[in-house]
């Protein structure tokens, strides 16, 4: 294999794409594009990723799709498959967002949580990858990680945990 499969999207379930989208859309102010209304939201962060320089690259940042868990599309059958609930038990694919220079991971887990997430933990810095993270599950059981970059020589508040 001379290039490696690439990861295109994301999709969580929700069983009501249409409030998740605007959850989404407060939360980290990024486009809802739903396609169609209330079956598939496709969340559009907008941008590109940055080069080292600071500048844009021509790489776009990456979608998220939010679906509908009663009838997950696309599939070959109309119907959709089993199961047609939301997973809410055990372990699940976890979501990391980086916090963007220009906002904090206090405004986004404050809005987040007045929109009926929960908090799971606020203010941990992990050393092997040089970065503080927060964490919420959304109103659908979706668990999602803030990321902000320490930055060289780091200066990690003691209220901070650590690992």
């Amino acid at each position: 294999m001379a290039y490696p499969n690439t990861l295109i999207f994301v999709d969580l379930a929700s069983d009501d794409p249409a409030a998740a989208g605007r959850f989404y859309a407060e939360v980290f102010g990024w486009e809802d594009d739903a396609r169609p209304q209330g079956v598939y939201h496709r969340m559009v962060p907008g941008g590109n990723f940055l080069n080292k320089d600071g500048g844009e690259s021509e790489i776009g940042n990456l979608h998220l799709g939010i679906f509908d868990a009663k009838n997950a599309r696309p599939h070959p059958d109309a119907a959709g498959v089993e199961p047609r609930a939301l997973s809410q038990a055990g372990r699940k694919a976890r979501i990391w967002v980086l916090v963007s220079d220009d906002d904090t991971p206090e405004r986004i887990l404050s809005t987040a949580e007045r929109l009926g997430a929960t908090i799971l933990w606020r203010d941990h810095y992990w050393s092997e990858f040089n970065g503080y993270n927060h964490a919420f599950e959304d109103p659908w059981g979706n668990e999602i990680i803030l990321w902000g970059k320490a930055g060289p020589n780091p200066q990690v508040l003691e209220t901070f945990t650590r690992e």
